[in-house]
């Protein structure tokens, strides 16, 4: 009986297909030689294959908008549209697309303003082809790929981020009046004629503001109230 429930399931059209399909990976990436070792590696890995290989962020829009792709490998410094703003304008009208920045950018800002596009993964391109499947498969399973340092990066950015909003969450309803004033570029007299105080009184707000957040000058007291 169970010999043919098990025939039965095997025969059932689509049954093993559906559990067994590979992962269709778009890859966007200028250099050549890059670009077509990634095709021929990720179509010889078992439960992947390439569905698509573009050269610049302008074709791969353009074909990305209807190709039945799950995962996407992006290169950041692209020809014409960067990869950072083929991300975001992919995410646009593709928002199930998981897509993995595969760069040589190391620095944060690369990575952050990656993420903030819409990209659930960063890595290298010295990252070794095991770990760029191990990878994909993260990524389209929901989950957030990054090497160790770069997740770090990223702890350390929503530990900063939390600090911030503890001590902005410390100035009393005046100074942060002051604070939102100054970041709007009002001089310490008009913000005094705002408040209805003196400007000796907006000085002792702002040196008050400065403690609180830990900064020594206005510009360093606007950044961390503007990234709060």
């Amino acid at each position: 009986m169970k010999k043919r429930e098990q025939m039965n399931a095997e025969t059932q059209p689509g049954a093993s297909q559906a559990s067994s399909a590979p992962i269709a990976v778009a890859i966007v990436e200028d250099s050549d030689g890059i670009r077509e070792s990634l095709v021929a590696f990720l179509n010889r890995a078992p439960g992947y294959r390439c569905a698509g290989a573009y050269a610049n962020a302008e074709s791969a829009l353009t074909r990305l908008k209807q190709e039945p792709v799950e995962v996407v490998l992006m290169d950041i410094n692209l020809p014409g549209t960067s990869g950072i703003e083929a991300t975001r304008a992919l995410k646009e009208v593709r928002p199930d697309a998981r897509i993995v920045m595969l760069t040589v950018y190391e620095e944060s800002k690369a990575l952050f303003e990656s993420l903030k596009a819409g990209a659930c993964g960063y890595l290298l391109k010295r990252t070794p082809p095991q770990k760029i499947l191990e990878a994909i498969r993260d990524a389209h399973a929901g989950g957030v790929p990054l090497n160790p340092q770069m997740a770090a990066k990223v702890a350390n950015y929503f530990r900063q981020m939390d600090d911030a909003k503890s001590e902005l969450n410390s100035l009393t309803p005046r100074e942060r009046q002051t604070l939102e004033l100054l970041a709007e570029g009002y001089l310490y007299k008009e913000i005094a004629d705002r408040l209805g105080v003196s400007p000796g009184t907006v000085h002792q707000f702002s040196k008050q503001i400065y403690e609180k957040l830990h900064v020594r000058s206005r510009t360093e007291a606007v950044v961390k109230f503007l990234r709060r």
